[in-house]
């Protein structure tokens, strides 16, 4: 059983909050756009295992260690993580396919700073899109969410909610 943190979005701006919502996880994905390379190794501070993909806005030392798509298994789960995928009914061009003939279970995007949990019925999937963690962009509500991978089982996912009135560090 493996407990995942998930965000994305976060364009430089760390939060002691995910290294308190992240302690227990065993891995923590960072669906890019994360700005800072010092934010990535924060995360990895917390958690033993950092999965990470580069996002649009990713130059430099994020844009060198991080690819753009990561495809992996956990238990028994074949995930998929990058920045800019689509969601189930508007998947970005080649991305359905490549779900297809991968035999994904678990699609973890970010890009939209839009949250969304979907599953897609033709394709047997769950997409996740945690949200922006960060400050940066239009969105009114910072999110990072949580889920728990046993086996073939997906469950436990739980949205987490960042108030905007307490300050990062």
């Amino acid at each position: 059983m493996k407990r995942i943190g998930i965000l994305s979005d976060t364009h430089s701006c760390w939060d002691d909050r995910y290294a308190l919502y992240f302690a227990d996880c065993d891995e923590i994905w960072h669906a890019g756009d994360i700005g800072d390379i010092a934010l990535l190794e924060r995360l990895e501070g917390i958690g033993p295992t950092v999965r990470a993909v580069r996002g649009n806005i990713d130059h430099g030392p994020v844009s060198r260690r991080c690819p753009e798509l990561l495809i992996f298994t956990v238990e028994e789960v074949k995930v998929l993580l990058t920045h800019i995928g689509g969601y189930p009914g508007k998947w970005s061009p080649g991305m359905k396919k490549l779900l297809r003939e991968e035999g994904i279970r678990l699609m973890v995007d970010g890009h939209s700073h839009i949250l969304r949990v979907m599953y897609d019925h033709q394709l047997q999937l769950l997409h996740i899109n945690p949200g922006a963690a960060g400050r940066q962009g239009w969105q009114k509500q910072r999110t990072l969410v949580r889920l728990t991978i046993d086996g073939a089982d997906m469950r436990d996912c739980e949205v987490i909610e960042l108030s905007p009135q307490t300050p990062a560090s």
